[in-house]
């Protein structure tokens, strides 16, 4: 694999629990840093498991994730077309033994002896084989390249997936809590709403409103706890363990200025892209290939024979004569193709084609690869004007409920007032905590379209890296036909033993929603505590 800095996740853990200094010593690219929702509390892990990081979810992915190690199982099925390229140019050995018991045997047994042994050993060395051999091993070293370009980028698409699935998780659990708690809020609404109108302060109306919003916002926490077990179901599938506790993860470093810097670097280091090269480079040799079965073939060839009639040769004639014979013979074996039917011309012209085709689709993904990385760009910078916007329209409509809320209180505003306040400030948080998954998600897909979101790049430290050079150096130059490797065994874990996930959250304390609404006294001197 290309060796790149590690930058991200370097520390994550520290990272995770110092976000307040990372907002302030984070590059001016990553606002990011300052955008994070706070740490866990003790109820929420005391509610949900042990905390879980960024980091321990790639890792945990990255040693058991069943795509990635069938990935690399491709690969090392790849890197042995190489050996078997290099096989049709190496020395062939065979031996035959034949035996021979005749049932009818001819009156003269010199002529047809009754038993005979026959054992022979050949040995055949190519001399030339019209650069058959050698573009064979060209092309299949050109798609070992092209296989390792695509392992990483089953890399990158999976961390991706995974980082999306460990935001979505951070997500849907905020929005149960900020449902949870809209419907705690509503329930001290519509109690203090009946109370009111025991006394005659309100009317039936009143009463009828706020039993519609609780019922409402009932139904939008039901919607909002199946989407966190979807959430974290699919964390499971990925990642192969329940999530736990998620702390903020950290920021994103070093992301580009500029949609052109970001395309000049996919443009070298894209993963997708430089696999296209490959293949493409792997289809000249096979032009090669496909001319070599029109071209003459020499070997030199070199057989011993043994033959022994078993005591059967002359029986019954009373002749003398030996039972047993050996032989050897060498030479030179010419292969002169003159016609065959026009089979090499068709097969250069379809490997031609084949090159043509090849050639598009580097051009074709090149064109993907530069539209995903603008679109990334474009997704990112606008989710964290999202964030920017929605922080202030979170702000914003905590104050308007507190100013509605006083208004109420002397008569000024209604309930339909306060529950339309309320409701307000809900869909502003629920925006914001989705703009800052999309904002973090989007920059990671930005990372993996320039090519720099691998196990290489993000410094994960759960053990050795997968390195697929190895298996290529340790398969290329085997010969041995009985040099086979242990049965295969499954690497990544089952999920059958991971408790189905729920949708349990730790509590969230949010003052200015919590406290009871109806009854909050009203405070023009604004003395009393939020």
């Amino acid at each position: 694999m290309i060796k790149r800095p590690s930058f991200l996740l370097a520390a994550v853990s520290a990272m995770s629990l110092a976000a307040p200094v990372m907002a302030q010593t984070a590059t001016p690219a990553t606002p990011l840093a300052a955008t994070q929702p706070p740490a866990p509390t003790q109820a929420q892990i005391a509610a949900t498991g042990p905390v879980s990081t960024l980091r321990e979810a790639l890792v945990k992915a990255y040693n058991g994730n069943p795509t990635l190690s069938g990935a690399r199982a491709q690969v090392r099925a790849t890197d042995e077309n190489v050996p078997i390229a290099r096989a049709a140019g190496l020395p062939s050995i065979g031996a035959t033994a034949d035996f021979d018991n005749n049932i009818i045997s001819d009156s003269n047994s010199l002529a047809s002896p009754d038993r005979s042994l026959r054992a022979g050993v050949n040995l055949s060395v190519p001399l030339f084989q019209g650069g058959l051999v050698r573009n064979s091993v060209n092309a299949a070293e050109a798609r070992v390249l092209a296989a390792r370009q695509g392992l990483r980028g089953t890399e990158s698409d999976l961390f991706t997936d995974v980082v999306s699935a460990y935001m979505d998780v951070i997500r849907d659990e905020s929005i149960v809590q900020l449902n949870q708690q809209n419907v705690r809020v509503l329930e001290v609404n519509l109690q203090a709403t009946q109370d009111r109108f025991e006394v005659g302060d309100l009317t039936r109306t009143d009463v009828a409103q706020s039993e519609a919003r609780l019922a409402i916002a009932r139904g939008q926490l039901r919607g909002a706890e199946a989407g966190l077990i979807s959430s974290r179901e699919n964390y499971v599938r990925l990642v192969g363990d329940a999530p736990g506790t998620l702390t903020p993860p950290p920021p994103l470093p070093n992301m580009p200025d500029a949609p052109t810097t970001a395309v000049d670097v996919a443009l070298t280091e894209n993963p997708f892209l430089g696999a296209a090269r490959q293949q493409a480079d792997a289809t000249r040799y096979d032009v090669g290939v496909a001319r070599a079965s029109r071209l003459p073939r020499i070997s030199a060839v070199v057989g011993g024979n043994y033959t022994n009639y078993l005591g059967s040769l002359g029986d019954d004639t009373g002749v003398n004569v030996g039972q047993s014979g050996t032989a050897a013979s060498g030479g030179l074996s010419l292969t002169l193709p003159l016609f065959q039917g026009g089979e090499p011309a068709a097969r250069v012209r379809q490997a031609q084609a084949l090159r043509s085709q090849a050639l598009e689709q580097v051009t074709e993904t090149e064109r993907s690869v530069i539209a995903n990385v603008r679109a990334a760009y474009s997704s990112w910078r606008s989710a964290l004007a999202v964030i920017e916007s929605s922080q202030v329209a979170v702000d914003a409509n905590r104050l308007s409920l507190e100013g509605v809320r006083a208004e109420n209180s002397v008569g000024n505003r209604t309930i339909l007032d306060i529950l339309n306040a309320e409701q307000e400030l809900l869909n502003s948080q629920v925006t914001l905590v989705t703009a800052r998954r999309d904002a973090y998600v989007a920059g990671f897909a930005l990372l993996a379209a320039m090519g720099r979101a691998e196990a290489n790049d993000l410094g994960l430290d759960g053990g050795p890296l997968y390195d697929p050079v190895a298996n290529y150096d340790r398969v290329r130059g085997k010969i041995w036909d009985w040099d086979d490797d242990p049965a295969p065994r499954p690497i990544a874990p089952p999920t059958t033993g991971t408790r189905p996930q729920s949708a349990v959250v730790g509590p969230i304390e949010d003052p200015a929603l919590d406290r009871p609404v109806d009854t909050a006294p009203y405070d023009p001197a604004g003395t009393a505590a939020p």
